[in-house]
Order: C-alpha cells, then sequence, then structure tokens
C-alpha cells in the first residue's frame, strides 16, 4: 500500500514537470529583429544616465541634458527627437550598423542640409532598453556617460 502511494505521487509529480515543461509558449515569440528594426520598432525616452563608475547621473547635468529627452527612429532611415518638453530638437537621417555596435545619426535643417552627424557606440539595444555611449573628449575614452532610454507610448508632437 505504501508503494501504491509513493509511485501515485511520484507519477503525478512527473506528469506535472512534463507539462509544464512542454507548454506551447514558444509559438508566440516575436521573430528576431535587425538592430535597426529593433530602434524603430518603438519611441525611445531618456530614462537615466550613467558615468564610467556606473553611477547614475541626473539627466540636468551639463554633460548629458543635451541627450535627454523623445526619439522617434522611423523605419525609412529618418529621425525625429524632441525635449522633454515637447518642442523640437533636431531630425535628420539614421543607420545602425548590421551588428549593432553604432548609431550614427546625421542632424539636418529644414533645407535637408546637414549640420552635423555623430556616431555613438551601442552598450545595449534591445525592444526593452537602447543606450548609447558618449565620450565628451573624444580623444579620453576612460570618462563616459551611457544615455539610456526606454520606449514610451508618448506621441511624436505634432503628429
Amino acid at each position: 500500500m505504501k508503494n501504491t502511494k509513493l509511485f501515485s505521487v511520484l507519477a503525478l509529480l512527473l506528469l506535472a514537470i512534463f507539462s509544464v515543461s512542454c507548454s506551447s509558449d514558444n509559438n508566440d515569440r516575436e521573430p528576431n529583429l535587425t538592430p535597426g528594426q529593433t530602434l524603430a520598432s518603438t519611441p525611445w525616452l531618456t530614462t537615466n544616465s550613467k558615468n564610467a563608475a556606473g553611477t547614475n547621473v541626473n539627466l540636468k547635468d551639463p554633460n548629458v541634458v543635451n541627450f535627454v529627452g523623445y526619439a522617434y527612429f522611423k523605419a525609412d532611415g529618418t529621425f525625429t527627437m524632441y525635449n522633454l518638453d515637447d518642442s523640437p530638437k533636431m531630425h535628420g537621417d539614421w543607420t545602425v550598423t548590421a551588428d549593432g555596435k553604432t548609431r550614427t545619426i546625421v542632424a539636418k535643417n529644414d533645407k535637408g542640409e546637414t549640420l552635423f552627424t555623430r556616431v555613438v557606440d551601442i552598450t545595449v539595444l534591445t525592444r526593452a532598453e537602447f543606450t548609447y555611449r558618449i565620450y565628451p573628449n573624444a580623444s579620453d575614452k576612460s570618462v563616459y556617460y551611457d544615455i539610456i532610454h526606454t520606449p514610451t507610448t508618448h506621441k511624436e508632437p505634432g503628429k
């Protein structure tokens, strides 16, 4: 009798384990996205920044304040950025390397003329986070700030 109860308990336990491990939730996975598709998949909001020591840096800090706002990277290779008060910051063209290691923006004026080009190293690019690194002095790689963005539902101003 003891063996029958023990066998029944073990059988139920094994059945439960196999039932959970065979669930079909794998079928709902999103397809793998390229780095460019990931960046264009959502609007982004600057939510944090960290220095080279990994310490949080206030978003009003002079070293990072110019990188704070909303960013809208479109699938056609254009972008628009806005300050937190929805005032326009810049617009132009963007690219991400196929390996997802760098992002380039080419800011343009309203005539379509290039104002500047900025290339940054990407440290994180997932559907949940986009982080890139800036160097205040390009010749000193020991001093940097990571600009951290997360997805937002904020509608693009003027759209």
